[in-house]
């Protein structure tokens, strides 16, 4: 099977592409792009990939499903196009990272590309939703599929930065080798969770210093 995606990543999850699950998964998309409103727009389901290749990747963000909204998703955990209305998660972030590392010029917008850029691959667990159903593609195989990817990071590289906000994240993240890696867990920024723990755990200055420790450029936030 050919799978449109970035080439360092197609080459680290081939072997995904060809098994059973993959392929049950194709055809549910195909129908589910045929015959409902689902986010992100098909060519940009593997945005995290192409604006974060396999190579570059030195920060991992886990998010759980894409924005269900209209116009939100374009691929990203967390992040939303440009000229969309920044939602309270991503607001928190934000405010998060105003706390920790006070200099950072006030975000322009939530497009998040540019952290994406500078290797901070942004990965939800589930890579399609349903416009306005909340969690309508899980279970049809993408956790597999990026169970893959972040066992691949972990693995494959070394001095990898993890942040693994909320419970979901932090048990998807139970495959990462916490001996060659950093993992950073904390609180769901969400409205419901930020004020138990995400406010104040400053994960910004705690993966630029660990990247910095170990000879690699800190993430311009």
């Amino acid at each position: 099977m050919t799978v449109k995606i970035e080439e360092s990543w197609r080459k680290a999850l081939q072997p995904e592409f060809e098994k059973p699950y993959f392929q049950h998964l194709t055809t549910f998309l195909r129908g589910e792009y045929a015959t409902a409103t689902v986010y992100p727009p098909g060519p940009q389901i593997f945005h995290a990939f192409e604006a974060c290749p396999f190579n570059a990747v030195k920060v991992v963000i886990l998010g759980q499903d894409p924005y269900h909204g209209r116009g939100q998703a374009h691929g990203l955990s967390f992040s939303v196009a440009e000229g969309v209305r920044t939602p309270p998660s991503l607001q928190n972030i934000f405010k998060e990272l105003q706390d920790d590392i006070p200099a950072t010029p006030p975000a322009p917008n939530g497009n998040l590309d540019r952290w994406a850029r500078q290797g901070v691959l942004l990965l939800n667990a589930t890579l399609t939703v349903r416009a306005g159903e909340p969690g309508s593609h899980q279970k049809k195989g993408w956790e597999q599929f990026t169970d893959a990817a972040i066992q691949q990071v972990s693995e494959q590289k070394e001095h990898v930065v993890f942040i693994l906000w909320g419970a979901y994240a932090q048990k998807k993240g139970e495959i990462i080798d916490a001996k060659k890696h950093l993992v950073l867990k904390a609180a769901h920024p969400s409205p419901y969770a930020a004020d138990r723990g995400f406010f104040g755990s400053r994960p910004f200055s705690q993966t630029n210093a660990y990247l910095a420790q170990h000879g690699k450029e800190p993430i311009v936030w």
